[in-house]
This record gives structure tokens, C-alpha cells and sequence, in this order.
């Protein structure tokens, strides 16, 4: 917005990805350039607000969707940012500010923002009519809460973004070009951390393939390890491929594995009809009134039938029905006098002598 809460924009810049560069060094984050392609970058915008000798620095991302710009915000939200009230996803500290809305992220840098609660919320609600919403990633609510480090939760649609944060391959060795996303988040073990991975994926036949080729390349769930290495330790449930990294021991490690399960549902129960069979005389008696009941209507049903043919024939001879014109009688020549449709309506057709 060009102004809100008293602040004041002293000019617009926008950074697109167009422009590799310019975002690089406009965006002033340790998001790179990969980083946002992997999220779903669109465009961005920034200005700096002043008020009076105030000034707060403010950036707009533009993802493609809610759960790119989830992904970044949890990309960019440092532990040193404690959870804040502008949205439902918000983190506030001392010097930077983040506010998730739809598929828009903000970015804020100033000075005391703890203190600007007031004038981030104006901020906010200014920009909430560009964004547009949508469903978030539901994998986070996957991620076991039991010894969750706080605020160490991170949400990957790339490569690029995991290796930041789980360093086993540089490559996409997890399976995101086969449709998987992933969650990662670290936990407090025996006095040490350690890492815990989800990916989700779209079949359950995807997940175990992706699980068996770790196994063979990575050497996943090895019973012997390598004294001097970081053994992984995964484990599928449906959809859900649970990695462990960091852990010494398999026992350390299913301590964290035994946690995930997952909540598809591919079969539901519904009410089923039971049939009770009724007894013998009620089905006598039903027989016995449901033949009444038909019999009834084909009397009632060939009368009136009947009826209004009479009633036409004899008002309105030779004109609807039987008429003479389109009936033929077909004889036998067994008697003296032919038969004429005429005779049917009682009509003297004689011709004049």
C-alpha cells in the first residue's frame, strides 16, 4: 500500500524472476535465486515506509500458491523469531517481522517491530486483498510433537532447500520430481538432536519404490554402520517415507520412527441394509390385496376406456373413432347382405333415387 497507519512509502521497487539478479540483491534474505524458483516465485515488491524519523523496510513475495509461500516463510523464519499475532502463520522478533496470507509473504525489517503490533496488523489487513487463498500443506500435522525442537520445522517442495537443512545429497535424491514434498524437523534425543525428514507421496507404490532405491544408494537402515559416518534410518507408512538423520543406534532412531504413522484412509465404513423377511400370513395377506388392488384398477381402467369410447362414437359419429373412411371389414361371404362400415354407426347412407 502507499500508506498505512501513519507510514508512508517513499517509492515502489518490484523484483521478478526476470530479473535473477535484481532479486539477489534487493531481497537482502538468505533465500537465492534456486530457492524461490523451487517454492513457485512470481513476483515481488518493496518499499521503505517512514514516519517522522521511523522507517521499516517491507518486501512482498508473490508465490504461485499458499503452500510455496508457506514453504519460504518456514525457510526464512529463524529461531530467533518468536511466533507472532499478525496471521495464523507469523514470526516477530526485535528486528524482522514475517506475516503469511494466502500465497503472499511479507517480509518486514525495522527497528522494536515487537512493540509495532498495531501498525504491522494495519499493514497487514492493506495487503490481505491481493492475496488469494487457498489450502496449506497438511504434512506439518504429520511431524510428531513430542520433543520438537521449537521453531525448527521446515516445509520443501526442491532439493536446493533440503540440502540446507538435511544435508545427506546434494541431489534430488529424495523423489521430488516424482511428485513428493517434505517436512523436516529436529528433536531433543538422549542430550543430543536429531533430524527427522517426512516425505509424502502420491501412491504408496511411489513411497516403497523411492524406499527400496535409499536402501540400495544410501545405504538406509544399515545393521552395521560405519563407525565415522551419519547412519539413516527410515521406515514407510502408506504415502509417508520417515527418514532419521543423526541418530548413533536403530533403537535411538525407531524411538522417533515409531511416532509417525499415517492417517490415509482407503476404506470407510458405511450402514448396510439388513433384510428381515416378513412372516408367511403377512405375505399371504399382501398377496391377496395387492391382486385385489390390480384387478380392481384394470376394471375401473378398462370401464372408463370403454365409456369414453362410447360416449365419442355416439356424439361424434364417424369422426374419431372408427371411421369409415379408415376402417375395412374383412368377410367371409357366408351370408346374403355384405356388411358396410356404415352399419356400425346406424347411419343411412343410401344414395337418393
Amino acid at each position: 500500500p502507499d500508506s498505512f497507519a501513519g507510514w508512508s512509502c517513499n517509492g515502489k521497487t518490484s523484483f521478478n524472476p526476470a530479473q535473477p539478479a535484481q532479486i539477489a540483491s534487493q531481497t537482502a534474505t538468505s533465500a537465492g535465486n534456486d530457492i524461490l524458483a523451487e517454492y513457485g516465485f512470481v513476483a515481488g515488491e518493496q518499499c521503505e515506509y517512514t514516519r517522522g524519523s521511523e522507517k521499516l523496510g517491507v518486501q512482498v513475495y508473490r508465490m504461485k500458491d499458499p503452500s510455496g509461500a508457506y514453504g519460504l516463510f518456514s525457510y526464512m523464519r529463524g529461531a530467533d523469531l518468536a511466533h507472532g499475532s499478525l496471521t495464523d502463520h507469523s514470526a516477530v522478533g526485535g528486528s524482522r517481522g514475517l506475516a503469511l496470507d494466502g500465497n503472499l509473504l511479507l517480509d518486514i525489517r525495522g527497528t522494536a517491530l515487537t512493540t509495532r503490533e498495531k501498525d504491522l496488523k494495519a499493514l497487514v489487513a492493506a495487503v490481505r486483498p491481493q492475496a488469494e487463498e487457498g489450502p496449506l500443506p497438511s504434512l506439518p500435522d504429520e511431524m510428531p510433537m513430542k520433543g520438537m525442537v521449537e521453531r525448527s520445522d521446515h516445509y520443501y517442495l526442491g532439493p536446493v532447500s533440503l540440502f540446507q537443512f538435511v544435508p545427506v545429497a546434494s541431489g534430488d535424491w529424495l523423489g521430488f520430481s516424482q511428485g513428493a514434498e517434505a517436512e523436516s524437523a529436529r528433536y531433543k534425543s538422549e542430550g543430543r538432536e536429531v533430524t527427522l525428514l517426512l516425505a509424502d507421496f502420491p501412491t504408496p507404490q511411489t513411497a516403497a519404490k523411492k524406499l527400496a532405491e535409499l536402501q540400495k544408494n544410501y545405504h538406509f537402515n544399515a545393521a552395521n554402520p560405519e563407525p565415522n559416518s551419519s547412519p539413516l534410518f527410515a521406515k514407510r507408512s502408506m504415502t509417508l517415507l520417515a527418514v532419521v538423520y543423526g541418530a548413533r543406534t536403530r533403537a535411538e532412531a525407531d524411538a522417533l520412527l515409531k511416532q509417525v504413522e499415517s492417517d490415509a484412509e482407503i476404506t470407510w465404513n458405511e450402514p448396510t441394509f439388513q433384510f428381515k423377511e416378513p412372516p408367511i400370513s403377512a405375505m399371504i395377506v399382501g398377496t391377496i390385496i395387492g391382486t385385489g388392488v390390480i384387478c380392481m384398477f384394470a376394471v375401473i381402467s378398462g370401464i372408463a376406456f370403454g365409456g369414453v369410447r362410447l360416449v365419442v362414437k355416439r356424439f361424434f359419429p364417424d369422426k374419431v373413432f372408427d371411421r369409415s373412411s379408415h376402417l375395412q371389414v374383412l368377410q367371409l361371404g357366408l351370408g346374403s347382405k355384405p356388411i358396410n362400415s356404415e352399419d356400425f354407426y346406424g347411419l343411412d347412407r343410401t344414395s337418393p333415387k
